[in-house]
C-alpha cells in the first residue's frame, strides 16, 4: 500500500484526487476496474520506418493492418467462407468507400448483400472487442452509430429470442433508413482500429516519393501513434523553421526524384524565381553528355552552388562540427577542371559552370543568390500546411523512445571503436549516450520555438553530421553530384552499425538508456537491409532489429523485398517483410494484396498482459494512489462526499 504521509503536498494530491472519486464506493469500483485492465491481453503494437513519401503502400499497409486482418479473418471464418468471399471481405474492410462503390456500379449491393455483409463484419468486430474493455471499444466506436454498434457488440446467437429479435430489427431499420454504406464503413474503420492499438513510425517520413504530405494528413487523425524523428525528417522541421541550408537540401531532394508536386501542389512553396535565375545564369546540359554532367541541368547546378555555399558558411561557424574537410567549393581549380578532395588526389568535374563562384571568397553567395534564398525562406516560413505537419512531427515526435522495454530511434547512438560512446562538443559542452540525445531532442525543439541561429545550424548537422544519431554517416553530397568516379562515393559509418551486431554493444545501450539488457530489443531504420543479398533484419540474437526494408521504390531492387511492419502482441514479436504494392485499383478490381512473409520471434511463454507494459506500471501507480486516498477515507483524514 502507497501509504501517503500527513505532508502538506500529499494531502493537497488526494483532495484532488477526491474530487474524481468522492466516496469509497467509487474508489472501490475503479480499483476493480484497473485491476481488470491490467489482465487484458497487452494492445497490438505495429512499427514502421523509412516511408519515404510511398503513400500508397503506406496507406495500403494501415488499411491491411499489415495483413493482420486477412490474418483475422481466415481464423474467425476458417472453411466457412470460400477464398474469395474473404478476399471480399478484406477489402472491404481496407476500402470500403471505394468498394461500395464499386459494388453499386456492378449492381451487387441488393438488400441480402448488404445484410450478409454487415452480419460478418459483425463477427469480425465482436471478436477483435473481446480483448479490449467495453469502455475502450464505445471511445473507439464512430461517434454517429456509438449506441447502435455497441448494443450490436454485446448479442450472441445462444441469447434468447426476443433479444436475438431486437437486434435483428436493428439491422433491418439500418437497410430501411438507406445508412446501411455508412454502417458499414463506420465498422471497417472500428476494425482497423482494434487490431492496431499503437503505431510506430521510426523515422523517414519525408522525401524520395512524393506522398510525404498526405501521409501526414493520414497521420492528422489516426488515433494513436508516436514518431522518433529520422534524419529527413529532421531536415523538414530544420527548413521549416528557416534554416537555409536545410531549405535549399529540401528542394535539391526532390528536385533530383521529380517531386515538384510536395513543394508546389501540396506545400504551396513557388520555385519561379529560382527557375528564372538558374535559366538565366547557368548554362543547359549539352546534347550528347552521359554520366552525372547529364543531370546537372540549370536549376540543379544553381541549387548545388547555393546548397554548398550555405553548407561551408555553417561549417566554419562551428568548429565543433569538425566538418572542415567538407569544406570542397575552395579545392575547385576551375582552368584544370579538377577538384582536389582531402585524401590529396585530383578529381575532373562533371561540369565547370560555377559562374558564380568566387574563387577568394567561395562561400560567399552573390547579391541575387541571397535574394533568392531570402525569398525561399520566406515561402517555408509561412507555409501553413507545411507548418501542420512539422507541428505533427513535434507533438508526436522525439529523437528516441523507450516504449514497453524497447528502445527505439532511427539512427545510431553514436560509439567509438572501443564501444564507447562517442562525445560531441554541444555548444560548450560534451555529452555522449542518452545525455546526446538527449541534447539533440532539445535543440530541436529549440530550432522550432526560437529560430536562433545555433540550433537551426543544428537542425542541418543532425540532418547530415557524421555523430548525428539521426545519420551517423560521412555523407558526399558533392562528390556524387560533380565527380564520375565512384570510387569516392564510399561513405564511412560510425561504428555503432558494426558493433550492434553483437549482444554486448546492444546490453551497454540498453543499459545507457534505463532497459534490462535483454528484456527488449533495439529498433532502428535508417539502413536498408539488404535481404537479396542475405542480409538479415534481426541482429545480435534478436537485441537489434532494423526494420527498414526499402519501402521507397528506388530501393526494391536492392532491399528485394518492399518494407518491414514489426508486430508485438500479447503473443510475441513478429516481422513482416512487404512485397511491393501494385495499385489500390488493383485491390478493388481484383482484390489484390500485399504479399507478406512473415518472421516469428520473441514468442511469449504466455500471452503478455497490460500489466507487462508501461501501461502497467501507471496503472499501478493509480492504484496505489487510490489506495491511499481509501486510506485517507478510512481514517478521517477526507471526508466523504456522499
Amino acid at each position: 500500500m502507497n501509504s501517503f504521509g500527513r505532508t502538506d503536498q500529499s494531502l493537497k494530491y488526494l483532495r484532488l484526487l477526491s474530487q474524481q472519486f468522492p466516496t469509497q464506493q467509487s474508489v472501490f469500483t475503479e480499483i476493480i476496474n484497473l485491476q481488470a485492465i491490467l489482465n487484458l491481453p497487452k494492445g497490438t503494437e505495429h512499427f514502421m520506418s523509412d516511408l519515404h513519401g510511398e503513400y500508397e503502400a503506406f496507406l495500403h499497409i494501415l488499411n491491411n493492418c499489415s495483413g493482420v486482418v486477412r490474418e483475422h479473418v481466415d481464423d474467425i471464418f476458417g472453411d466457412t467462407l470460400s477464398e474469395d468471399e474473404k478476399r471480399e471481405l478484406c477489402t472491404l474492410i481496407y476500402y470500403p468507400h471505394e468498394k461500395l462503390e464499386l459494388a453499386h456500379h456492378m449492381h451487387l449491393d441488393s438488400p441480402s448483400w448488404y445484410k450478409t455483409t454487415l452480419d460478418r463484419l459483425l463477427v469480425v468486430t465482436r471478436s477483435l472487442s473481446s480483448r479490449y474493455t467495453r469502455s475502450k471499444v464505445r471511445k473507439a466506436i464512430p461517434h454517429d452509430y456509438a449506441y447502435i454498434i455497441d448494443e450490436l457488440l454485446h448479442t450472441h446467437p445462444n441469447e434468447n429470442n426476443y433479444r436475438v429479435r431486437y437486434h435483428e430489427r436493428i439491422i433491418d431499420s439500418i437497410l430501411e433508413t438507406d445508412a446501411g454504406e455508412d454502417f458499414i464503413c463506420s465498422l471497417s474503420d472500428l476494425i482497423k482500429r482494434l487490431v492496431i492499438d499503437h503505431l510506430h513510425l521510426v523515422g523517414d517520413i519525408f522525401d524520395r516519393g512524393g506522398g510525404a504530405s498526405k501521409i501526414m494528413d493520414r497521420l492528422s487523425s489516426y488515433h494513436s501513434f508516436d514518431i522518433q524523428w529520422g534524419n529527413h525528417d529532421l531536415l523538414w522541421m530544420g527548413a521549416a523553421a528557416g534554416q537555409p541550408a536545410c531549405i535549399v537540401t529540401v528542394l535539391r531532394n526532390n528536385l533530383r526524384y521529380g517531386n515538384y508536386e510536395i513543394l508546389e501542389n501540396d506545400y504551396g512553396i513557388s520555385l519561379r524565381e529560382l527557375v528564372a535565375f538558374a535559366e538565366r545564369t547557368y548554362r543547359p546540359v549539352p546534347e550528347g553528355v552521359s554520366g552525372l554532367a547529364a543531370m546537372l541541368t540549370p536549376l540543379m547546378k544553381a541549387v548545388n552552388v547555393l546548397l554548398f555555399k550555405l553548407e561551408g558558411q555553417i561549417i566554419m561557424r562551428h568548429a565543433c562540427f569538425d566538418m572542415h574537410d567538407r569544406l570542397l567549393l575552395e579545392r575547385i581549380d576551375l582552368e584544370a577542371g579538377t577538384v582536389r578532395l582531402p585524401d590529396g588526389r585530383d578529381y575532373a568535374l562533371a561540369t565547370c559552370d560555377f559562374p558564380t563562384l568566387d574563387p577568394e571568397r567561395p562561400y560567399e553567395l552573390r547579391e541575387d543568390e541571397q535574394h533568392i534564398v531570402d525569398r525561399l525562406v520566406a515561402e517555408f516560413t509561412t507555409a501553413d500546411h507545411l507548418h501542420r505537419h512539422v507541428n505533427i512531427l513535434y507533438g508526436h515526435g522525439s529523437m528516441y523512445l523507450a516504449h514497453n522495454h524497447n528502445l527505439l530511434f532511427h539512427g545510431c547512438v553514436p560509439m567509438n571503436e572501443d564501444g564507447t560512446f562517442s562525445s560531441m562538443n554541444c555548444l560548450g559542452t560534451w555529452r555522449s549516450g542518452r545525455d546526446y540525445l538527449d541534447f539533440c531532442d532539445e535543440i530541436a525543439r529549440r530550432a522550432w520555438r526560437t529560430h536562433d541561429q545555433d540550433a537551426l545550424d543544428w537542425m542541418w548537422y543532425l540532418w547530415i553530421g557524421m555523430k548525428s544519431p539521426a545519420s551517423g554517416r560521412l555523407v558526399k553530397t558533392f562528390e556524387r553530384t560533380y565527380i564520375d568516379d565512384p570510387s569516392c562515393w564510399q561513405e564511412p559509418m560510425d561504428p555503432y552499425f558494426e558493433l550492434t551486431r553483437d549482444e554486448g554493444a546492444c546490453d551497454a545501450i540498453m543499459a545507457e538508456f534505463g532497459l534490462i539488457p535483454g528484456t527488449g530489443h533495439i529498433i532502428n531504420g535508417h539502413t536498408p537491409v539488404h535481404t537479396s543479398e542475405g542480409e538479415q533484419p534481426i541482429r545480435a540474437h534478436g537485441r537489434l532489429l532494423v526494420i527498414d526494408g526499402g519501402f521507397c521504390s528506388a530501393y526494391h531492387p536492392k532491399t528485394g523485398i518492399a518494407g518491414y511492419t514489426l508486430i508485438s502482441s500479447s503473443r510475441g514479436c513478429r516481422l513482416k517483410a512487404h512485397q511491393a504494392f501494385e495499385s489500390v485499383e488493383a485491390v478493388l478490381a481484383r482484390n489484390a494484396d500485399i504479399v507478406s512473409e512473415t518472421d516469428r520471434f520473441d514468442v511469449a511463454e504466455r500471452r503478455r498482459r497490460v500489466s507487462d507494459t508501461d501501461t502497467g506500471v501507471q496503472i499501478r501507480e493509480q492504484i496505489a494512489d487510490l489506495r491511499a486516498l481509501l486510506e485517507a477515507y478510512r481514517t478521517g483524514v477526507l471526508e466523504e462526499r456522499l
